[in-house]
């Protein structure tokens, strides 16, 4: 399986992925709150398959670290977590370059299907 690395500011919600991942048999990496200017290099670091990624956070939102992770890696398949069913927001994001949006609560089976998509 494929490592994949879990961005999310709230540690809850990052226990939960990763446990939903390893479970399913990927290798998984979990930030919390991230800055901008490190996440090109964190993405090299790391070398993911895959980035899941909450879209409300503290310090850098989904939408800046799409952007960012865009830059350094413009293939890289990302895929967004939110609670928001604005169109406007799944337009701007897809046009970031998401494979995927998919709206909280999350239900398991759908989240890992989605994943398998990709990783």
């Amino acid at each position: 399986m494929a490592k994949i690395v879990v961005v999310d500011d709230s540690k809850l919600m990052r226990m939960l992925l990763k446990d939903l991942l390893e479970k399913a048999g990927h290798e998984v990496e979990c930030w919390g709150e991230v800055h901008e200017a490190e996440i090109p290099a964190m993405v090299i670091a790391a070398d993911p398959a895959l980035i899941i990624t909450d879209y409300n956070m503290p310090g850098c939102d989904g939408e800046a670290l799409a952007k960012m992770v865009r830059k350094s890696e413009p293939n890289l398949p990302i895929i967004m977590l939110t609670a928001n069913h604005d169109a406007d927001l799944a337009a701007r994001m897809h046009h970031c370059g998401l494979v995927r949006i998919l709206h909280k609560p999350l239900h398991p089976d759908e989240f890992l299907e989605a994943v398998k998509g990709w990783a």
